[in-house]
């Protein structure tokens, strides 16, 4: 079924531990994600669904795994926690996909390992169909993130606030190298180990960095970078983290751990879902500032190999962290002005822009219509579908819409405007309250919600009449305030 080529498993022993996912009395398929599976070259000729079960419920382990928990630390809401490590997954190894990439394949929820600290080791449902959805739904997104290859129900009961039905996730990432590895081995002062670390990153995801007058400084301003960029697309799209740890921030750039994540419904850049997030230290809008704080912890951890001088090594990390907020700047101005139908240049875009959010803010406009009602307004659709999306219309909102008709003035026709726009403005997101409403049925065993909502948001951009009841906002008492962790 895999080729496996372990490069991970190469590395030293304090890189990681051998483990051996928990027995399942009854695994069962829920979902297996054929089209990824083609991608990444797996051989699943005679692999009928209870193989596939116990495939990747963690039964069968396949020929060529070396199944293993990484090490790694981590900032958890800003407090330094020396050693997490993976406490309830494990790397069963890493593939060449058919376009050439190495691709990690990871089991979550798969049973307890040397880093759980006295935890189960277990997953329950919700959590691994929220990561299933939403993962998917970045996908068709296009933004950069893990993948899902299979979900597959275990049989056992799981001990949380209540007993809850198990489950393993079987999760593809371009790897699972976090900040947090690299400061697993800083706080050691195992300066070698932070190298090979390095070295090994370069190798995998930077190669290009090795032609450099430095390599590492090289890798540190890439992973900057593609942080910078990826953060400005959650904020393009609405959607809030939860839990940027940093042992929840991948050096490749992908978005990682959906676990307590969601998607805004009304705007409110101060909104908090996560409800271990009690001081909204990871609230939407303090999210870029995150990434940058989360890029200074792992240049603390590449000080020593920046430069010898370690006022020059200090003086180069600041610099990349300047450049952070300039490319995560540019990258906001560009993808909103996208989402506006803004072309050229025009230094009042800025200004154009931030006053729209702050009248959604004010009218409770939901974030995703908005843009997405926008679009139709720009090529012809009456002014009113978009005023009404305002709870209240507030003061200001005439105008703006005048000033935005004159800016969108180019030589586009209204069609071509509105075709554009709406390639960047999703119809279907993947509501909070649609989730849910997927769990709580699989909980009782019954999958069909769940389906239909992961076929539908594989094509986010398109108004499909048959899926319209998905793309509607939750009514008052439908609305999700809280999501959890789901560990």
């Amino acid at each position: 079924m895999f080729s496996f080529d372990n490069s991970y498993a190469r590395l030293p022993q304090s890189f990681h531990r051998p483990a051996r996912p928990a027995a399942a009395r009854a695994p069962g398929l829920i979902r297996f994600n054929h089209a990824l599976a083609e991608e990444l070259g797996l051989d699943l000729e005679g692999a009928d669904e209870a193989r596939l079960a116990q495939v990747f419920g963690g039964q069968v382990i396949p020929v060529g795994a070396e199944p293993l928990a990484q090490a790694y630390a981590g900032h958890q809401f800003g407090h330094f926690n020396p050693q997490l490590g993976d406490g309830r997954a494990l790397l069963l190894g890493e593939v060449i996909d058919r376009a050439g990439r190495r691709r990690d394949i990871q089991l979550k929820g798969s049973g307890p390992t040397a880093f759980s600290r006295n935890g189960d080791g277990m997953a329950a449902l919700g959590p691994v169909l929220r990561e299933y959805i939403v993962s998917e739904a970045f996908a068709a997104l296009g933004v950069p993130a893990t993948r899902a290859l299979a979900a597959v129900s275990t049989g056992e009961r799981v001990v949380r606030e209540t007993m809850l039905p198990g489950a393993v996730f079987t999760r593809v990432a371009a790897s699972h190298v976090r900040v947090g590895t690299f400061q697993f081995f800083a706080a050691q002062g195992d300066e070698q180990a932070v190298q090979t670390l390095a070295d090994h990153v370069i190798d995998r995801h930077y190669p290009e960095a090795r032609e450099t007058e430095n390599p590492y400084l090289a890798m540190l301003t890439q992973v900057a970078e593609r942080q910078a960029r990826l953060i400005a697309r959650w904020l393009s799209i609405g959607f809030i983290h939860g839990v940027m740890n940093t042992d929840n921030m991948a050096i490749s750039g992908e978005t990682i751990d959906f676990g307590p994540c969601a998607f805004l419904d009304e705007y409110d850049p101060r909104k908090v879902f996560s409800s271990i997030d009690q001081r909204g230290r990871y609230a939407y809008a303090n999210q870029p500032g995150i990434g940058q704080w989360n890029i200074a912890r792992l240049a603390e951890c590449l000080l020593p190999l920046l430069d010898a001088d370690e006022e020059k090594a200090i003086e180069a990390a600041n610099g990349v962290l300047k450049a952070f907020g300039d490319v995560f700047q540019e990258a906001w101005l560009e993808l909103f002005k996208s989402k506006l139908g803004l072309t050229g240049e025009d230094p009042d875009d800025r200004l154009l822009i931030t006053d729209l959010l702050e009248l959604m803010h004010l009218g409770e406009a939901d974030f995703t219509l908005t843009f997405r009602i926008l679009s139709k307004v720009a090529g012809g659709a009456a002014v009113k579908t978009f005023t009404d999306l305002f709870t209240v219309p507030p003061p200001g909102l005439s105008d703006w819409l005048t000033r935005w008709r004159a800016r969108i003035d180019d030589d586009r026709t209204a069609a071509e405007r509105q075709t554009a726009m709406e390639a960047v403005n999703p119809a279907l997101i993947a509501r909070n309250h649609r989730i849910e409403e997927a769990i709580a049925a699989a909980v009782y065993g019954d999958f069909s919600f769940f389906h239909r909502l992961v076929e539908a948001l594989a094509n986010p951009y398109v108004e499909d009449p048959d899926i319209a009841d998905l793309r509607v906002p939750p009514t008052p008492d439908e609305r999700v305030t809280r999501t959890f962790c789901g560990t």
